[in-house]
């Protein structure tokens, strides 16, 4: 069974840093590719940083430069580090995994985290 567990969120000031984590199980981890999405309340859910098996990364323009998404094959984790926060990002984000090639639609993906919240305030 495929489990994905989401950490790190929480209430942060604008301007401010935070770094999700995301612990992946059940799967091989080595070939997945991981993204990461988010959805703010009344919003549909968008895509905002993806992670292939060989570390090509894709960001959504609304994040490019201030969000870098890592994984350590070791730990069988995937890392969103956020910087310079603004309220504009305060959603739930989720974590997301699927086989070899990263894309930016969530559809893509089958296997899900429970989703954390992360709240900017200004």
């Amino acid at each position: 069974q495929v489990q994905l567990v989401e950490s790190g969120g929480g209430l942060v000031q604008a301007g401010g840093s935070l770094r999700l984590s995301c612990k992946v199980s059940g799967r091989t981890f080595e070939s997945a590719a991981l993204g990461w999405f988010r959805q703010a309340p009344g919003k549909e859910r968008e895509f905002v940083a993806s992670i292939t098996w060989r570390w090509g990364t894709i960001y959504a323009n609304s994040v490019k430069g201030r969000f870098t998404i890592s994984r350590d094959n070791a730990e069988n984790m995937v890392y969103l580090q956020m910087n310079d926060l603004s309220p504009g990002d305060t959603a739930v984000y989720y974590c997301a995994a699927r086989n070899l090639v990263a894309t930016m639609r969530d559809s893509d993906y089958p296997d899900w985290g429970q989703g954390i919240q992360v709240t900017v305030s200004s």
